[in-house]
């Protein structure tokens, strides 16, 4: 009994140093639901092609629903000169990913990524929306849109439409077709 009693802080300390993860080995949490689309970046000329659709400017706040890697959000301030731009993800990892590409980029002071659900974030501050999602998805997302944007706000998506509700413009960048709307007057 006298020695496990000796031994006992020692192995106290290694059980603790075994179960106690250390930062490089602490893992990028699991998203809060599976998210509904799997992550394919836009390429950066459709970037540019949805934010000159969408004409964004000086005063413009941008929100990127879906923002991956955050090159959206990233490209609005820094190449359009938005006031400030918020990329809403539900992958804790591609809120990582985006949150170091806007440090690479210099613009953490304008833009911000949020590691929630769109269908239940707050986004009625934005002037401009893009999205790349599914269309199932942007049809589901449209009464929200409508409910919570101000009339006014541009709304652009990355190849695809949003059902019944017909886009005012429709173009091609890079063989991809990147739809445009406006929240109607209520």
């Amino acid at each position: 009994m006298k020695t496990l009693a000796r031994f006992f802080p020692v192995l106290l300390l290694a059980t603790l140093a075994i179960s106690v993860p250390t930062a490089q080995q602490t893992a990028t949490p699991a998203p809060s639901r599976t998210p509904d689309v799997i992550y394919v970046p836009t390429p950066q000329e459709v970037v540019v092609g949805m934010l000159k659709l969408a004409k964004v400017g000086a005063g413009d706040v941008v929100y990127d629903l879906g923002s991956g890697d955050g090159r959206i959000p990233i490209t609005a301030v820094k190449e359009f000169g938005a006031a400030r731009a918020v990329g809403i993800d539900i992958d804790p990892q591609r809120i990582n990913e985006a949150n170091a590409n806007a440090k690479t980029a210099g613009v953490t002071d304008r833009v911000r990524f949020l590691n929630q659900d769109l269908f239940t974030s707050d986004f009625r501050d934005a002037t401009v929306v893009t999205l790349y999602l599914l269309p199932t998805l942007n049809v589901k997302l449209r009464p929200k849109l409508w409910a919570e944007l101000k009339p006014g706000t541009r709304v652009v998506s990355h190849s695809f439409d949003m059902g019944d509700w017909v886009p005012e413009q429709t173009v091609q960048i890079a063989g991809k077709n990147i739809f445009f709307w406006t929240i109607p007057k209520r």
